[in-house]
């Protein structure tokens, strides 16, 4: 029995940070202090005044924790992480999760190119963004090959020079063609000083050079060409528009403002680089009765910036924030030069930060019953799915399903949800090894061992290189498991878990005589369900996701031939010894049965290639 009085005489006087558990020793509330020991009284004293919120937090606390650290500072970096890591109840909390992207040239390779990423890395790439909008980035990134023909492929260069054939990219003149030593180095390079030029705002002589190239196309009669360039200077005129706001300073900022009412903030963020607006962004924050505007904009600078790898030099605010130098200390030191955080009183920027909250208000105002939806449909219907089956509650689900090519090519798909929307960095796609011919419930079965064995692997890693935060592919486990089919498939998934000694809610979902979502199957029943219900729509959604997913790995396996064998999985054994196996043996099964020894018995198969083949169909499942 945790007493908490007796445990509160233990606590130092030291800083770090403090973590409260409900009875279900879920995390309520995480925070940090200068003192542990100053800071976690206070909440159990009955003379204090926490405000409304952590007066009904402390109502439900049944015991506390706390982690010391050597200073302040340490104690805020440990809080953000832990905040995005558990997300508790009580705390002020960002609900979107977003990372926006970045163009990234490669000036690290002798071939340099300009590349799509979702990171900044430290290398020695050259980093634009971040931008709020991948698809500007796409058509920007378009642009820029089309003006100055950089390569796109994965070659290495100048190793690979003269290995492959040139790429399409190559033929329709997007590309000068360093693959095949068209270019030379330094003739590459100026075409790709052009293109970070360009990046950077110099548009001018990109549009006068295509200028004089359209109307000399069109003296010359070739008015193709003429459209072609007429068409790229369109393009490069609507990147420049985008670049309107301007700012003397040339600095890089963030302008962050709040829109807030009883329950519901917005905030929306201006991003300035080198000076020029490139984009804005708003976040909705759940708040809570008694939160103040700076603590929630606190509260959202430290969990902003602790997901985002790009930190501006300044960061302009409404409000001072209680936490100010610390907070810029931890910003400083993950940008690696100095950040201020400013109120401004008067001027240009006390207009910008206006404007920023007008903007805040007003998609506070227009969103409110769109975020209302939202919710309705993703966590909403989860709490549905969860009160339905008789669970606490469900934030990550996953769900398999089984498809096969004429019974020869089986695969199994994994699909991930969280808080009721696709993750789809989470997929998985599994070609069977054991199974041949149409044997849904076995297929099933080494789909399910292999992903919750590779699973427990993870963790058991995690655990003995004590890396607890960082997180394998397989690592965490769902809160609910819905299988496409009834009661067979439960039965297999129930089989898998009780042999891995896992304890996690199995469900299928039921289809009817037209294919179509009937409702849930769990423990020994069919469950009933408003078709009309935001719960029977998303696993009607999670279903159909299920089985696209599957079969779009069909046809992509389709696409690269027609029939493909499991033997191509096997290292070691090309397409000599593949048709050696198939001639000998009368089908995938018999192979399977048969001994190194038999094996070896074949001209084109030694004693390494018998022993692979053998092993591959023996291993144990992972």
């Amino acid at each position: 029995m945790f007493d908490i009085q007796e445990e509160l005489k233990k606590v130092p006087p030291k800083p770090g940070v403090y973590l409260m558990h409900d009875d279900t020793d879920a995390i309520i509330y995480v925070g940090k202090a200068v003192s542990l020991r100053s800071r976690v009284r206070q909440y159990f004293r009955p003379s204090h005044n926490e405000g409304v919120k952590k007066d009904r937090m402390v109502e439900r606390i049944a015991r506390f924790e706390y982690i010391v650290t050597d200073s302040e500072l340490e104690a805020l970096i440990l809080e953000c992480n832990l905040i995005k890591e558990h997300r508790p109840k009580y705390n002020t909390m960002l609900r979107d999760d977003k990372t926006y992207p970045y163009i990234r040239v490669t000036l690290g390779e002798e071939f340099p190119r300009v590349l799509f990423s979702r990171q900044m890395k430290k290398d020695k790439s050259r980093y634009f963004g971040p931008y709020t909008s991948a698809g500007a980035v796409k058509d920007t990134i378009d642009l820029l090959q089309k003006l100055f023909c950089l390569r796109s492929c994965s070659r290495t260069l100048p190793r690979d020079i003269g290995k492959e054939r040139p790429c399409l990219n190559y033929h329709i003149k997007q590309c000068l063609g360093p693959c095949q030593g068209y270019v030379t180095r330094e003739a590459y390079r100026e075409q790709v000083d052009g293109a970070i030029a360009f990046l950077n705002g110099n548009y001018e002589p990109v549009l006068k050079e295509l200028e004089e190239k359209m109307n000399r196309c069109s003296e010359a009669m070739e008015f193709e060409k003429a459209i072609e360039y007429r068409e790229l200077i369109k393009s490069v005129t609507q990147v420049a528009q985008k670049q309107k706001m301007t700012n003397s300073d040339g600095e890089d900022k963030d302008i962050i403002a709040l829109a807030c009412d009883d329950r519901d903030g917005v905030v929306q963020v201006f991003f300035v680089r080198d000076g020029r607006l490139i984009g804005r962004d708003h976040f909705h924050v759940s708040i809570a009765e008694g939160d103040t505007r700076s603590q929630i904009l606190e509260a959202f600078v430290k969990q902003f910036y602790a997901g985002t790898p790009f930190i501006p030099r300044e960061i302009m605010l409404q409000e001072e924030l209680a936490e100010e130098e610390v907070i810029s200390q931890w910003l400083s030191a993950k940008r690696g030069q100095r950040v201020y955080l400013r109120v401004p009183k008067k001027g240009a920027k006390e207009k910008l930060v206006e404007l920023a909250e007008k903007n805040a208000q007003l998609v506070l105002s227009q969103d409110k019953e769109k975020i209302k939806r939202e919710e309705g449909r993703t966590i909403g219907a989860l709490k549905e799915i969860a009160q339905l089956l008789g669970l606490p509650g469900i934030s990550r689900v996953e769900a398999f399903d089984i498809s096969n090519l004429n019974g020869f090519e089986t695969v199994g798909s994994m699909v991930v949800y969280e808080k009721g929307k696709p993750r789809r960095s989470d997929y998985r796609k599994f070609r069977l090894r054991t199974v041949a011919g149409p044997d849904d419930y076995a297929s099933m079965y080494e789909v399910l061992t292999r992903r919750f064995s590779h699973g427990l692997r993870e963790q058991q890693e995690l655990q003995e290189k004590e890396l607890a935060a960082e997180y394998g592919s397989f690592t965490r486990f769902p809160d609910l498991i819905m299988m496409d089919g009834g009661k067979g498939q439960v039965n297999v998934a129930l089989r898998v878990l009780s042999e891995l000694h896992l304890n996690i809610p199995v469900c299928g979902m039921v289809k009817d005589d037209n294919h179509r979502t009937r409702g849930l199957y769990y423990e020994n029943r069919e469950l009933p369900m408003e078709k009309s219900s935001e719960a029977f729509r998303l696993i009607t959604r999670i279903q159909d996701e299920a089985h696209r997913f599957a079969i779009e790995y069909h046809r992509s396996i389709r696409g690269k031939e027609q029939v493909h064998s499991v033997l191509e999985d096997i290292p070691g054994v090309g397409p000599a010894r593949r048709k050696a196996l198939m001639r000998a043996f009368p089908s995938i099964d018999a192979i399977r049965e048969a001994t190194v020894e038999q094996l070896m018995e074949l001209p084109s198969m030694n004693e390494g290639a018998a022993r692979a083949v053998y092993s591959f169909f023996h291993k144990e499942q992972s």
